[in-house]
Order: C-alpha cells, then sequence, then structure tokens
C-alpha cells in the first residue's frame, strides 16, 4: 500500500470515531420537542408547569453516556408513545372545549385594581397592643393619623382584598361533579313533615267569677248546636259561641248550687244536677224549666244522656236512670259504688255506660236488650286505679274503647277494652288527671290536669306519646268541653277562667281535598 492510500484510511477511521451529527432525530428528542410546542400553546402558568416538570424528567431519568459525551435513553424508556386522551387537553385551562368549569374558569381571583397593598401590609404585620398601651393619649391619637393616612377611615372596618364582581354562576344544566363532596345528607323529598301548628296560647280566655273549686263536679258542657253551658256558684249562664252572646238560664234559691250540666245529644234540653239530690230539665231555647226529678239523697254531681234516659250519679254512691217521657222517671238504680259517683258516661253507640267513682271503681253497665238504660249489675268491675276516677271518655272511632284517668294518689291514664274487659295500655302523668276528651279530627286526645304544672296535654293514639303541652292555667284544669266541629277544646280551671284552645283545627289541605270528593260524589248523584 502506498504512502497516499494508507493516509486516506487512517483520515476515515478518524472521522468514524467523530459524534454522528445526521440520521433521524432519536425518539427521546422528538417527545421533548413535542412537549415544547405543545407548553407554547398553553397559558404562562402552564409553561412554568410544563417546564419544571419536563426538568425535573430529565434530572431524574437514568442514562447512559457514549465515548463522545452524548446521552443514550436506557430500557427504562416506553418503547411506544402513548396515545393522548380527549380528557388531557381538557385539563388545559386554554382550552375551553370540553371544560368542566363553566366559563373557562375555576378560581376567583380578587382585583388589584380594588386592593390596598399599603393598608393590607399594615394589617397583617400589626400586633395587638397589651390594653395598657391603648390608655396612653399619645398612642390613640398615632392610631388615628395612621388610620386616616392610610385608608382615610377606620382601618379595623376595612378589608385586605375587595372583588370586583360577584363570582359568575354556572350555565344552566351544569352539575358539578364534587358537589357530593360537599354536600351533606338530607331527607328524601317524598318523606312529608307530619307534624302540625298547634298554637301554645288559647285563642280566648273568658273570666268564670265563682266557679266552685270541687274536682267531683262537672260544671261545664258544650251542646250540637254551639252553645256553651257553665255553671257558676247557683248561676247557670249560657254562651253562644257563634255569636258571643250571653244569656242566664237559672239561679238556684237559698244555699243550693249548681253540680253537674249535660246536654241531649239532640236538642236544646239541658239537665242540671244540684246540691240538694235534685234533677232539673230546662228547655234553653225558651228558657224555661220543663221538670224536676227527684231520687237521690245528696248531690248530683255527674248527669249522661243516652237517647231519651238520663243518668244520674250521687254523693251517695247510686245511679238513678231516668226516663224523661214519662211521670214515673225512675226506671232503674244502679248501687255498686260505696262512694260518690264522679264520672259518668254512656258510650257513642249507647251499648255500654261507664262509672267512676271516689271508691276508687270502675264499672262498666251493659245496656238492656231493646232498651236505654243499662243492665242493674255491672259487665266489668276495674280496681286498678289508686284514687277516684273521674276523667272517662269513649273512643269516637273504635267500639267499646275507654280512656280513663285518676286523682292525685293514681295519677295515671288507663286503656280498657270493654268488648274483652282487658287494660291494654297505661300512662304515669305524674299529676291528676282531672278531665279527657277524644278528638273528632286527629286519632288523638287531650288531658286536663291538676298540680304541679296545671296543664293540658295532647296524646297521640295509639302510641301514647306527647305531641303537645298547653300551659296557662294558674290553678288545677277542673273540666274539659269539645266544641260540636271537633276543632277546639274549652278548659275550665279553678283559676276562675275559661279558655279556649284551637288545637284540633283540620289540616287545610286534606279539608279541601274532603270537600273536593263530596262535591264530586253530589255532582254523580245529580247526574
Amino acid at each position: 500500500m502506498s504512502q497516499f492510500a494508507f493516509a486516506n484510511e487512517l483520515k476515515n477511521c478518524v472521522r468514524m470515531d467523530e459524534p454522528i451529527t445526521k440520521g433521524p432525530i432519536p425518539r427521546w428528542q422528538r417527545k421533548c420537542i413535542e412537549a415544547s410546542n405543545l407548553s407554547n400553546t398553553s397559558l404562562n402558568v402552564s409553561k412554568k408547569k410544563a417546564s419544571t416538570s419536563f426538568n425535573a424528567s430529565l434530572s431524574k431519568t437514568p442514562s447512559k453516556w457514549n465515548v463522545s459525551g452524548e446521552s443514550i435513553a436506557t430500557k427504562k424508556t416506553p418503547a411506544k408513545t402513548p396515545k393522548k386522551s380527549p380528557s388531557s387537553t381538557s385539563r388545559t385551562p386554554s382550552s375551553t372545549k370540553g371544560s368542566k368549569t363553566p366559563n373557562g374558569g375555576d378560581r376567583f381571583i380578587p382585583d388589584r385594581s380594588t386592593t390596598n397593598f399599603e393598608l393590607g401590609h399594615y394589617k397583617v404585620n400589626q400586633e395587638e397592643p397589651p390594653d395598657d398601651e391603648l390608655t396612653i393619649p399619645a398612642q390613640k391619637e398615632i392610631q388615628r393619623i395612621m388610620s386616616e393616612n392610610l385608608h382615610g377611615g377606620d382601618v379595623q372596618n376595612m378589608r385586605i382584598l375587595s372583588y370586583r364582581t360577584k363570582a359568575p354562576s354556572a350555565p344552566d344544566g351544569f352539575l358539578n361533579p364534587l358537589k357530593v363532596v360537599y354536600s351533606h345528607s338530607k331527607a328524601p323529598s317524598s318523606v312529608k313533615n307530619t307534624s302540625r301548628y298547634i298554637p301554645q296560647t288559647p285563642e280566648r280566655i273568658l273570666d268564670a267569677p265563682d266557679i266552685v273549686d270541687d274536682y267531683y263536679l262537672n260544671l261545664v258542657d258544650w251542646s250540637p248546636n254551639n252553645t256553651l253551658a257553665v255553671a257558676l256558684s247557683s248561676n247557670v249562664y249560657l254562651w253562644n259561641a257563634g255569636t258571643g252572646g250571653i244569656q242566664q238560664l237559672l239561679t238556684l234559691e237559698g244555699s243550693d248550687f249548681v253540680c253537674s250540666l249535660n246536654w241531649i245529644q239532640q236538642g236544646n234540653y239541658l239537665a242540671v244536677g244540684t246540691s240538694m239530690g235534685v234533677v232539673q230539665l230546662w228547655d234553653c231555647s225558651a228558657l224555661k224549666r220543663q221538670r224536676v226529678m227527684g231520687g237521690h239523697s245528696a248531690r248530683v254531681s255527674s248527669l249522661s244522656w243516652n237517647s231519651y234516659i238520663l243518668s244520674s250519679g250521687s254523693r251517695s254512691g247510686r245511679i238513678i236512670h231516668h226516663d224523661v217521657r214519662q211521670g214515673d222517671h225512675t226506671v232503674a238504680e244502679l248501687s255498686s259504688h260505696t262512694q260518690e259517683v264522679c264520672g259518668l258516661k254512656w258510650s257513642l253507640d249507647g251499648r255500654y255506660l261507664a262509672s267512676g267513682g271516689n271508691d276508687n271503681m270502675l264499672y262498666i253497665w251493659p245496656v238492656v236488650a231493646g232498651q236505654a238504660h243499662s243492665q242493674p249489675q255491672p259487665l266489668h268491675s276495674f280496681s286498678a286505679h289508686q284514687a277516684a276516677v273521674k276523667a272517662l271518655a269513649w273512643c269516637p272511632w273504635q267500639s267499646g274503647i275507654l280512656v280513663s284517668g285518676g286523682g292525685t294518689a293514681d295519677r295515671c291514664i288507663r286503656f280498657w277494652n270493654c268488648n274483652t274487659g282487658a287494660c291494654f295500655s297505661t300512662i304515669d302523668t305524674k299529676s291528676q288527671v282531672c278531665a279527657l276528651q277524644w278528638s273528632t279530627t286527629y286519632k288523638e286526645f287531650i288531658s286536663g290536669h291538676g298540680y304541679a304544672n296545671n296543664q293540658l296535654v295532647i296524646w297521640k293514639y295509639p302510641s301514647m306519646t306527647k305531641v303537645a303541652e298547653l300551659t296557662g292555667h294558674s290553678a288545677r284544669v277542673l273540666h274539659l268541653a269539645m266544641s260540636p266541629d271537633g276543632s277546639t277544646v274549652l278548659s275550665a280551671g279553678a283559676d276562675e277562667t275559661l279558655r279556649l284552645w284551637k288545637c284540633f283545627a283540620p289540616d287545610p289541605v286534606k279539608k279541601k281535598k274532603e270537600a273536593g270528593s263530596q262535591a264530586a260524589s253530589s255532582f254523580k248523584g245529580i247526574r
């Protein structure tokens, strides 16, 4: 080989050792170029994030170096370029297509033009001065001057950041996927609120001077014709609840006083029991006494009507059935009680007569077949009460269900099934039970109490839970009466007041539906 040829071959060998400057660009460099091009189209914030992540990826990626000093990617570099998903572009703030954030923004930035940076710097670096320094007049003067120079007003009431406008509202139909994170569990919308509004104050208060404070008497009754009869000592007054008019029905002579009142179920006749053992029958439309019926040797403290039969209970323990149609009015006598009969109630269907006495006994008397008076022997004898049984009330929607209340030593409300003779529920009220009334609008009943709270309590039936407590009487609630429409309860207290509570007003929605159904049924009848 010639010397020239050897020199050329040596030159070619030297060139093979030089770095390669031609040929295809390596894959890792191509990816970097694409990433940089993509970042150039984004916002400045995205540029900073992209460049930071790119430099970090280069510093963390392990590499090998060739002889010429250039790096070569290792096997940990992905072999295939991952495909770009549509969601990756939506994360870029500059592209609004497919963005889940309304109006393309995800933050609400304060307005710099309305921000007082001097005020902010002062309030951030301000230290709370001790209490003794605030008393120095010079310190207060410095504080005032700084406030005027910084903002021209009170520094403590100024804000560091202020906003130009309110945050933009989301477009129609936009649903924030993070809403579940910030929302709390609520009751289903299908669950309706079954509670109703019960006024805690009486709708009206009437004076009842000289009302007798005696637990064993029954001095108030409300007629089906919406007339309230009230006995005040030896007088009986009639109050028309519709017009508000008051009439005096009678005045007893001497030391005699009224002990019991009871309206007939149909008509305008009122039975009056006196302390002399006499039962008077009055026609209230004519304000005239019809007849006087005797037979008792002591005061008549309880009365109850069943059609044309008037039953009266006396302090002697006797119960007499009076047939007001005939001259010989006494048709039967019951003598099981040993003390005063203070509670007497016929059931609404006329099948049973319930009597409660001061001997702590409760008797259930069955009606004579084909007659309106009861048999002389009781069907059931209940001795569960530990005090006098005055409060009695028959359930208006369940035949044979009776509720009774005991006095101070008992304080219990008991529920009886007179068809079976069983007591199926008991409530300890913690206070004397003076009167009971069932609601005809709701499946509830109300009780009037004495010591210690002198309150009225509304109970849910059959759960026996308290619905509401009505207070206002300063003495025990002696008597209760229900209005004919079943919406209002009248309570008579020993504090000589009559209070009207509209606690059973019907639901207006339910009432409207019932009126509509009745109108539809009447229209069908006309057709």
